[in-house]
């Protein structure tokens, strides 16, 4: 069973760089833009005041060329199981550390003729 959490606990977790899919830490880059959707019976002012926060905190983190740049959604149906969720969708500049290391990969792949039959 799952223990039940907190708006700035879901928060917290969606910005932690363990919980991202792409193995990239956004602490070495800026976020362009992000959306966090929220599921269950949440208030909408906590979800705004908890983003407000997280961008205030680390404004460092957010570009300030794109206003309004953070956009948050709720959905009051929760997911079977939980009381609550959250999905974070972030489009950061630390995702071409990401790129970077697999063009490097292909270069040395490319140069031994690795996999290529033609």
């Amino acid at each position: 069973s799952f223990r039940a959490v907190t708006v700035p606990e879901l928060t917290q977790q969606m910005f932690d760089p363990k919980n991202m899919m792409a193995a990239s830490d956004f602490r070495n880059g800026r976020y362009l833009t992000c959306s966090a959707i929220f599921r269950g019976k949440v208030s909408m002012k906590e979800v705004e005041d908890q983003m407000r926060n997280v961008q205030n905190k680390n404004s460092s983190y957010f570009v300030e060329w794109i206003p309004n740049n953070v956009q948050t959604a709720l959905c009051s149906i929760p997911p079977r199981g939980l009381k609550m969720s959250s999905t974070f969708v972030g489009n950061s500049t630390s995702i071409q550390e990401l790129f970077k290391r697999v063009g490097d990969q292909f270069t040395a792949m490319f140069r031994r003729k690795a996999f290529l039959h033609w």
